[in-house]
């Protein structure tokens, strides 16, 4: 088979066939074919889409495109929940811990910062010596004493996503529903999954910004894990304003640990509901309770008894992190410097574009330019007001935490404009848009 004929044919709106689609994917795996092919190739299908088989074919050959996890000698339910990505999404370390606590194995393979997102990988390696690169008896290992293990790909598992992943973030083909589809449910089938649930971000700070395009990707979701054999669902949600209050690395992990600890504050109530809603559907699909309203209540329950808590940390020290840092305040979370976005004027939150937001994150030093660049543990953005609430004039906003000073100027200039108030309270659109399933 010859590259270019197979990146004019999809170019031009054909279907590619099986086969073609296999060979595609095995270059990609092993690097024999030049990334600016399948950068070329990548571009076409935003351009052209795939159809329900080319679809199935790229999902196929990518979950084998390397091993697959084999879990089955663990004994019980394996399920799992995935985000398409949002800024100060931080619904991993609450849900794992969570559903593990129920009696359920969560096996979660994560990514890095992708665009203007935050990296649940990213933000886990701020906590010192924790590992996110397991082999699979470790990972066993992990799972059978604490129930939980979030871990990134290795070099045996979905190698031809690895290569994708890292092209989409440098070719400005983040968006299609098509590459997100198969990207995603490649990984979370290749971990011999019994049931997914879905985050699937709508809104300004989301990659898909319209809510029929998140309907569109969730729906091929969704059909591509059942006709794979594990239950799915899909959560549409809310990503207009950051999540909670901190977007970054290691404030976001601190954040999750103190709701862990049961600690309450308003500004993370929409996390703290969200996190619920997210476990309740992963207890509910693997079996452990009748629906999804009696998922909510028990991990309420869960989360209140402290429990959770106890698997995070077990997680946390069986992939070599150091559990004295949560200890310990003044290693958490200790930007160099600070700087405070203070309001110009009176009114109502009415608006935050939540796309701005993130690459304010980003150009903080917590997200990456170009795959492999390092990021700044204690960088990012703080949250101070929600959409609906009253700010005052010179009342602060967003506070910035930057390591390298000479990053405070763009970041400011980002987040000065990137919000709106009003005369009278906006109205305020729900968490959850809907449920497909």
């Amino acid at each position: 088979m010859h590259v270019v004929e197979l990146i004019r044919k999809k170019r031009d709106g054909g279907a590619l066939t099986d086969a073609e689609i296999a060979f595609l994917v095995a270059g990609a795996a092993t690097n024999s074919i030049p990334e600016y092919q399948l950068a070329a190739w990548l571009m076409a299908v935003v351009w052209r889409g795939l159809n329900a088989e080319e679809l199935h074919s790229l999902t196929t050959h990518m979950r084998y495109s390397g091993r697959v996890l084999n879990l089955s000698s663990l004994q019980g339910v394996k399920v799992d929940k995935h985000s398409t990505g949002g800024v100060g999404d931080k619904t991993s370390f609450l849900v794992a811990p969570i559903v593990a606590a129920a009696g359920l194995y969560v096996p979660m393979i994560s990514g890095r910062a992708l665009g203007h997102t935050g990296g649940t990988l990213d933000k886990l390696e701020s906590i010192p010596g924790y590992r996110t690169q397991l082999q699979e008896d470790e990972i066993f290992a992990v799972l059978s004493d604490c129930g939980a293990s979030i871990v990134g790909q290795t070099e045996w598992l979905v190698p031809a996503d690895r290569t994708l992943y890292s092209l989409r973030d440098r070719t400005g083909t983040v968006e299609s529903p098509f590459l997100i589809c198969a990207s995603i449910m490649s990984k979370k089938l290749a971990a011999g999954l019994d049931a997914l649930v879905l985050d699937v971000k709508n809104g300004s700070g989301a990659f898909l910004k319209k809510e029929a395009e998140a309907i569109h990707l969730a729906r091929l979701m969704v059909a591509t894990g059942n006709h794979a054999g594990t239950k799915t669902a899909a959560l549409i949600t809310n990503m207009n304003q950051p999540l909670g209050r901190m977007s970054g690395n290691a404030a976001e992990i601190v954040e999750s640990v103190e709701m862990l600890r049961n600690h309450r504050h308003h500004l993370t109530e929409d996390l703290r509901r969200l996190s619920l809603e997210l476990s309740g559907w992963m207890l509910y699909l693997g079996g452990k309770v009748p629906s999804p309203e009696d998922g909510v209540q028990l991990a309420e329950e869960l989360l209140i008894s402290g429990l959770p808590l106890k698997k995070f940390g077990c997680m946390i020290a069986a992939q070599g992190g150091d559990l004295a840092w949560f200890e310990s305040p003044q290693w958490l979370h200790r930007p160099a410097y600070q700087h405070p976005i203070k309001s110009s004027s009176a009114g109502f939150l009415s608006r935050v574009d939540c796309d701005q937001v993130g690459w304010a994150v980003q150009r903080t030093g917590a997200g990456r330019i170009v795959p492999g660049e390092a990021v700044s543990a204690h960088a990012g953005v703080e949250t101070h007001k929600k959409v609906g609430d009253h700010v005052t004039l010179g009342e602060t906003l967003f506070t910035i935490y930057v390591e390298d000073e000479a990053r405070l100027e763009a970041v400011a200039a980002i987040l000065n404009r990137c919000y709106t108030l009003s005369e009278e309270p906006p109205a305020l659109d729900p968490l959850i848009y809907q449920v497909i399933a």
